[in-house]
């Protein structure tokens, strides 16, 4: 039976991430290198893609929904720090886009990643977030929250209902090392997708040897 991964990344663009700007859009590049693969390897799954750049100056879908044969490298075109930090809604439009896309029976990994906590949301708030994280993860959704350090991570991961995270450190090598781990926690929960093996979302970022 053929299944399907919508994979729906969130990656803050605001101001504050520029100075990884260079990393960060080599690891986003790496996690689409993954998707595709993963949708060679494993024939009985067909990976789909929404990434999403965000900033309070605009809101951007660089993919919208992608099978795999359509995503492409992602340039400094696509990927340019500016303004501040609308958390809650592009995550609250994220899900409800993707949302609208799926079945009952399609898994859903939603990937947020940001290095400043939430700013000037005007379409969501915190309790909308939650309310539609909490109601989706009963159903084939995984969410994963990474972020820097110097925030709070695990504290703004529960306050989102969100079980699994994590932090890297705002620097070329730290960003380098967290998109490592994504990359090989994504292949496993793909792994786990094709095989009707269930990846507890507590357990996301723990690889198995």
């Amino acid at each position: 039976m053929q299944k399907r991964v919508f994979n729906l990344i969130i990656v803050d663009e605001s101001g504050s991430m520029s100075c990884i700007e260079n990393q960060a859009l080599a690891g986003m590049n790496e996690t689409l290198s993954t998707i595709v693969k993963m949708d060679k390897i494993h024939e009985n799954v067909e990976q789909l893609t929404t990434l999403i750049t965000f900033d309070s100056e605009h809101r951007k879908f660089v993919f919208d929904n992608a099978p795999a044969s359509k995503l492409r490298t992602m340039t400094n075109h696509d990927y340019s720090p500016c303004g501040a930090t609308p958390l809650y809604d592009a995550i609250g439009i994220g899900i409800a886009k993707v949302n609208a896309l799926t079945s009952p029976e399609d898994n859903v990994l939603v990937t947020i990643i940001t290095d400043g906590e939430e700013n000037c949301s005007t379409e969501y708030n915190l309790k909308m977030v939650k309310n539609l994280i909490e109601k989706l993860k009963k159903q084939n959704w995984t969410f994963t929250f990474i972020g820097t350090e110097e925030l709070d991570v695990e504290g703004m991961a529960a306050s989102m209902g969100i079980d699994a995270h994590l932090s890297f450190k705002q620097d070329m090598e730290g960003t380098k090392l967290m998109f490592k781990k994504e990359k090989l926690c994504r292949a496993q929960f793909c792994q786990c997708v094709a095989e009707n093996m269930p990846l507890e979302a507590k357990s996301f970022f723990k690889v198995k040897k």
